[in-house]
C-alpha cells in the first residue's frame, strides 16, 4: 500500500498510509491526514491514488507544495520521492506488486542433480578487479572510452542517489533493479538477500522487460550461486565451453537463456546477498549478429560496483535499525532509572507525613495531624502529576477535540497555581485576549501543557530574593488562524547550553526537584494540535515562552466572546 512517512517536523516518525483513493492533507483536522504544522495550510494538498499509482496536486496553498524540494502544482509520485508541505518532509513509499511468496514461486534455484545444462562461465571478476573500471587508460580509442566512461559514471552517480535517498531497504533494491535495466538489455533479474535469522538466500526484488511473462520463472543455477557467496566473485555466464572449471554437467538451465550476469552483495564485513540479471537470445537473433554477446566483462565490472553500493546501503540500514533499538533499550533503562529516583523521593515524603500524622494522634495534637497531612497531599499530588505525564508523553493518542474557550482553561490554570505561586512570592498576572471565540481544542491537554509551562515560570521566579513576577497573556489572530498563549518570568533566564536540553525528556534544571518531563509533554501535546512551542530567553533577564496552536473556531461559535 503506498503510504508517507515522516522524516523531519512535527510528524517525523509518523506513518500514513494512503488506503482511500482520494487523501487530503493539511493542517485542518478535516483532513485525513492532519499535519502538525503550523506553517502547512488547512487544506494544503491532495493525493489521488489509482491502481498504486499516485498523484500530489497543491490545493492553492501558502507556502507552496514541494517534491524533491521543487515546487509542483501536480506531481506523479515515485517510491522514494521526498514530498515538503510547510516545514513537514515526507518520504513517499509504493511497495511493488509481488508478494515474497509470488516470487519464491516463480525463482527456481536448481542444483545440479536436477540439469545437464551445458552453459558454463566464461569470466569471473573479483571485488578489487571490478572496481578498476573506474580507472582511466589511454589505450583505448578515445571516443569508444569517453562513451563507456560517461555511462559508467553516470550509472554510479544514480546508484549512489538512490542509496542515499530511502532507508527502505525494499525501495532501495526496487530502485537498483530500475537503474540495471535501464542500462543493460536484461530480460529478467531479481535481488536476493541472505536472512540474517535463518542464512538462506531469500528472494526480495523481481524485474522483467516489457513483454517478458511476469510469471515465468527465473532458474538460477545454485552451483554459481554458491560460488558467487563462497567466492565473493561476480561470474558472466555463457552457454560457451570456456572455462573448464565446470564440467558438462554443470547446473545452468538453458530454458533459453544464452547468458547470465551473477554477483554478490559485498558490504563491509560480509556478503549480504546477490544480483542476477540474464538475457535470451533467439536463432534469428545470433545468425543475424553473428554470435556477438549482449553481456560483457564491462557490464560484469559495473554490476559487481552497483552491487557493492547497494550491499552498504543495506548494512546500513539494518545497523541503524539496530541502532534504534539498541537506544529504546537505553531510553527505557534510563526511565526506569529516573522514576524510580522521582518515586523513591514521593514516597520518603508521603512516609514523613505518615509519622507525624501517627504521632499527632498518639499526642491528641490536631496541629501536628493536619502539618502531617498536607505532606501526604503535597507528594500525592507529585505522584497524580508523575503519572499523568508519563502516560501522556508515553501513549500516541489522538487529541480529545472539542469547544472550548481558551480565556477559561487559561484562567483555571491560573486559579489552580496561585497556592504554589504564594509560597515563592511570585506574584501571578493574566492578561486575556479582548476577543477570544469558542475554539475546538482538547481543553484537558492544553490545560496539562500550560499547567507544565507555568510550573517552570513561577520556580524560575521564585529563586529570586525579591518578589518574583509572571505574565500570563493570550492572543487570537483570526487573519493567520492562531492562537496563542504566552508565559513570561522574570527569573534567572534559561543559559545558552541548557536550551538545546529543554524538551528532551528526563533531563530537568532543577537540580533533583524537577522530573525533566514538564516541557517535553509540554511539547508533544502542542505537536499533537499542530502547533509549537517558542522559547525565548536571555541568561539574568527571564524567559518567555509562546505555546502557538491553529485556532479552529467552533461551528456553534456565530460570534466572537468579548472578554
Amino acid at each position: 500500500m503506498p503510504s508517507l512517512f515522516g522524516i523531519r517536523g512535527s510528524d517525523q516518525g509518523a506513518r500514513f498510509e494512503l488506503e482511500d483513493p482520494a487523501t487530503r492533507l493539511g493542517r485542518d483536522s478535516s483532513n485525513a491526514i492532519q499535519l502538525h504544522d503550523t506553517e502547512a495550510s488547512r487544506q494544503h494538498a491532495e493525493i489521488r491514488c489509482v491502481d498504486n499509482v499516485c498523484t500530489i496536486s497543491d490545493l492553492n496553498s501558502s507556502n507552496g507544495t514541494f517534491v524533491n524540494g521543487e515546487q509542483v502544482r501536480q506531481h506523479r509520485l515515485a517510491s522514494g520521492d521526498q514530498v515538503q508541505l510547510g516545514s513537514t518532509l515526507m518520504l513517499f513509499t509504493c511497495p511493488s506488486d509481488q508478494s515474497e511468496e509470488d516470487l519464491a514461486r516463480v525463482i527456481d534455484i536448481a542444483s545440479p542433480q536436477q540439469t545437464d545444462d551445458q552453459s558454463q562461465i566464461i569470466h569471473s571478476v573479483t571485488q578489487e578487479e571490478g572496481s578498476r573500471i573506474f580507472e582511466f587508460g589511454t589505450d583505448a580509442p578515445q571516443d569508444s572510452w569517453l562513451a563507456r566512461a560517461r555511462s559508467n559514471l553516470q550509472v554510479m552517480y544514480r546508484t549512489a542517489l538512490a542509496v542515499s535517498h530511502t532507508l527502505d531497504i525494499d525501495q532501495l533494491l526496487q530502485r537498483i533493479m530500475e537503474l540495471i535495466f535501464e542500462w543493460v538489455e536484461a530480460d529478467r533479474g531479481c535481488v536476493m538477500l541472505v536472512s540474517p535469522e535463518s542464512g538462506a538466500v531469500e528472494p526480495k526484488v523481481r524485474r522483467t522487460r516489457k513483454g517478458i511473462r511476469p510469471d515465468e520463472k527465473i532458474p538460477i543455477s545454485k552451483t554459481i550461486l554458491d560460488f558467487v557467496m563462497e567466492k565473493n566473485e561476480g561470474v558472466l555466464t555463457s552457454d560457451a565451453r570456456q572455462d573448464d572449471r565446470w564440467n558438462p554437467a554443470g547446473s545452468i538451465l538453458r530454458s533459453g537463456i544464452r547468458e547470465a550476469i551473477c554477483v554478490p552483495m559485498q558490504g563491509r564485513y560480509d556478503v549480504v546477498g546477490v544480483i542476477y540479471i540474464d538475457t535470451s537470445t533467439s536463432p534469428q537473433e545470433v545468425i543475424q549478429k553473428g554470435g556477438t554477446t549482449k553481456f560483457t566483462e564491462d557490464h560484469l565490472k559495473l554490476m559487481i560496483a552497483i552491487a557493492h553500493q547497494a550491499a552498504l546501503a543495506v548494512e546500513d540500514t539494518r545497523y541503524y535499525s539496530a541502532m534504534v533499538q539498541a537506544e529504546r533499550l537505553a531510553a527505557v533503562g534510563q526511565t526506569i532509572a529516573t522514576l524510580s529516583h522521582h518515586i523513591k523521593n514521593i514516597l520518603q515524603g508521603i512516609r514523613g507525613g505518615s509519622y507525624l500524622i501517627e504521632m499527632g494522634l498518639a499526642e491528641e495534637d490536631q496541629s501536628v495531624v493536619r502539618r502531617g497531612w498536607k505532606i501526604v497531599e503535597k507528594n500525592q499530588n507529585k505522584i497524580s502529576a508523575l503519572v499523568m505525564d508519563m502516560l501522556t508523553f508515553s501513549k500516541e493518542r489522538e487529541p480529545d477535540l472539542g469547544p472550548a474557550d481558551m480565556n477559561q482553561v487559561i484562567g483555571d490554570v491560573l486559579e489552580l497555581m496561585q497556592s504554589r505561586a504564594g509560597e515563592l512570592n511570585v506574584q501571578l498576572h493574566c492578561h486575556p485576549a479582548d476577543e477570544m471565540p469558542t475554539l475546538v481544542f482538547d481543553s484537558e491537554g492544553i490545560h496539562r501543557a500550560v499547567l507544565n509551562v507555568m510550573t517552570n515560570a513561577i520556580d524560575a521566579a521564585g529563586e529570586k530574593e525579591e518578589p518574583g513576577r509572571v505574565d500570563v497573556r493570550t492572543e487570537y489572530s483570526a487573519d493567520e488562524g492562531v492562537v496563542s498563549v504566552t508565559i513570561e518570568d522574570d527569573g534567572p533566564g534559561i543559559l545558552a547550553d541548557e536550551k538545546e536540553d529543554l524538551f528532551k525528556p528526563f533531563i530537568s534544571s532543577k537540580r533533583g526537584r524537577g522530573t525533566g518531563l514538564g516541557l517535553p509533554v509540554s511539547q508533544k501535546i502542542l505537536n499533537e494540535h499542530g502547533g509549537r512551542i517558542l522559547v525565548e530567553s536571555t541568561s539574568g533577564q527571564g524567559s518567555r515562552f509562546t505555546l502557538q496552536l491553529p485556532a479552529v473556531v467552533a461551528e456553534s461559535s456565530s460570534q466572537t466572546k468579548v472578554n
